[in-house]
C-alpha cells in the first residue's frame, strides 16, 4: 500500500488499537543482571530468517502482522526479517512519519507475538522471575522510547503481571504514576488456564486500575480463543469471525457483574468492531425480561446489564459501514476508530479518507465525526489533543 495521495485528515485522529514490532534492542539494559543471558533475543537461522528466541521457543515476526506499505501481492505469513518491514513497525521516528502520513495523531500500541497481545508470552514463563522482569522491561522500553520519544504521540499502554494479581495491582499503581494511561489484559483469563472472572481473584488488579483511572484493553485474539472450530479452515475464517471474541469477552465481563462491582472502571473491546454491539444490546434487554433467573444475586441495582455495557465499555471500529446508522444505539460517545497499523486489516494510510465517505454516507455529523475520531479517546485515555501548528490538524 502507498502512503502517496493519501489526503490530510478532515478530523485528527487517534487510534485505539495500532501494534508494534518489538527492535530487537528493547531488552538490552533493562534486564536483572541475573537474568541478561536468559532474557529474550534476536536470532538469525541458516536460511536468514529472524525471530525471538526466548526459553527454548522462537516466536517469529509473521508477514501479515506487518505488511504496510507493501504490495498486495507480496502479503504471506512467511517470517518477516526487520530489514523487509516498514521501518515505522519497529522504529518510532518512522513510525511517526507514517502517523502524519495518515492524519494519526495519537496511537495506542498493542505488543507483537515475542509478548502476546497482553503479555501471555512472559506469563507462562518456565522462571516467573525471568517472565516478570521482561513484563518491566517492555514496559520500561514502551514508555521510554515509544512513547518518551514523542511526546504526545503515543498513548502509553502498559502489560500486567497476570500470575498475581497482587503484583499486577502495584505495577498499576507504579505505572500510573509514571504516565502510563492504560493497561493490555485477556479477554477471558480461562482461556489462557488462569482464574475466571466470575470470582474474586481480579479484584485487587481491577480495583487498582478503577482507583488509577488505568483503562482497561481487551484485544481480540488476546486470550488464546476463537469461535472457529473446523479442522482444515482457511485463515479467513478466523479473522472473520474476531467481532465474536469481543462479543463474547463483553458478556463474560458484563455476566461476572465486573461493572457493578467496579463502577469506574473503563474498558476497550480493541479489534472487534461495533457491529455486535446493537445485537448484544438488546439481547440482554431480552434475556432480563424473559429467561433471567434473578436468583443469588446473578444482577441487582438499578443499573441493567446493556446499561452497564453501554456506560462501562468502549467499542472500536476500523469500518463498520452498516453499523454507523446504529451508532446512536451503540452510543456515538463510546465509539473509537483505530488504523491497527502494520496488519493486514489496517486502513492506513487512507483511514482519513476512509472514514469521510462513511461519514458522509449515513450523514454522520461533524461533531459525531469529531467525538468518534479523536474526542471519545483524548476524553477516555485522558490524551492531549493536537495543536494548532500539528501539519493535519483542523482545529
Amino acid at each position: 500500500m502507498s502512503t502517496e495521495g493519501a489526503p490530510v485528515a478532515q478530523w485528527p485522529i487517534i487510534s485505539a488499537d495500532d501494534h508494534l514490532i518489538e527492535p530487537p534492542d528493547l531488552f538490552d539494559g533493562r534486564i536483572p543482571e541475573a537474568l541478561v543471558d536468559r532474557s529474550p533475543r534476536i536470532v538469525e537461522d541458516a536460511h536468514g530468517t529472524q525471530a525471538w528466541e526466548y526459553e527454548g521457543a522462537r516466536y517469529p515476526n509473521i508477514g501479515l502482522n506487518a505488511v504496510v506499505g507493501r504490495p498486495r501481492d507480496e502479503w504471506s505469513m512467511e517470517p518477516a526479517r526487520f530489514d523487509e518491514m516498514r521501518r515505522g513497525c519497529w522504529d518510532i521516528d518512522a513510525r511517526i512519519q507514517d502517523m502524519d502520513a495518515g492524519g494519526v495523531w495519537a496511537s495506542l500500541c498493542f505488543p507483537s507475538l515475542i509478548a502476546g497481545f497482553a503479555g501471555t508470552v512472559f506469563a507462562r514463563s518456565q522462571d516467573p522471575e525471568l517472565g516478570l522482569a521482561c513484563v518491566r522491561a517492555w514496559n520500561d522500553w514502551h514508555l521510554d522510547v515509544w512513547a518518551g520519544t514523542h511526546p504526545g504521540r503515543i498513548i502509553p499502554l502498559q502489560l500486567g503481571w497476570l500470575p498475581d494479581p497482587l503484583i499486577a495491582a502495584r505495577d498499576v499503581e507504579r505505572n500510573a504514576g509514571r504516565g502510563f494511561k492504560a493497561v493490555s489484559f485477556v479477554e477471558q483469563p480461562v482461556n489462557v488456564g488462569l482464574p475466571s472472572l466470575h470470582t474474586d481473584h481480579w479484584d485487587p488488579f481491577l480495583a487498582a486500575c478503577e482507583e488509577t483511572d488505568t483503562v482497561v484493553c481487551l484485544h481480540t485474539a488476546s486470550g488464546s480463543w476463537t469461535a472457529a472450530t473446523s479442522p482444515g479452515a482457511p485463515l479467513e475464517l478466523y479473522t472473520t469471525l474476531f467481532p465474536v471474541n469481543a462479543l463474547a469477552a463483553a458478556a463474560d465481563w458484563l455476566w461476572a457483574r465486573v461493572p457493578l462491582r467496579f463502577p469506574r472502571l473503563r474498558i476497550v473491546l480493541a479489534e472487534g468492531g461495533i457491529g455486535w454491539v446493537p445485537m448484544l444490546l438488546d439481547r440482554l434487554d431480552w434475556v432480563m425480561d424473559h429467561s433471567a433467573t434473578g436468583g443469588d444475586g446473578v444482577w441487582t441495582g438499578e443499573l441493567t446489564p446493556s446499561e452497564a455495557l453501554r456506560r462501562n465499555f468502549w467499542f472500536c471500529t476500523i469500518d463498520d459501514p452498516s453499523t454507523l446508522a446504529a451508532r446512536h444505539r451503540v452510543g456515538v460517545d463510546h465509539i473509537l476508530v483505530e488504523c491497527d497499523y502494520p496488519h493486514a486489516d489496517s486502513s492506513w494510510p487512507h483511514t482519513a479518507s476512509l472514514l469521510a465517505d462513511r461519514f458522509a454516507t449515513v450523514g454522520v455529523s461533524d461533531g459525531e465525526a469529531a467525538a468518534m475520531t479523536h474526542r471519545n479517546a483524548a476524553a477516555l485515555f485522558d490524551h492531549p489533543l493536537p495543536p494548532k501548528d500539528w501539519p493535519c490538524s483542523t482545529s
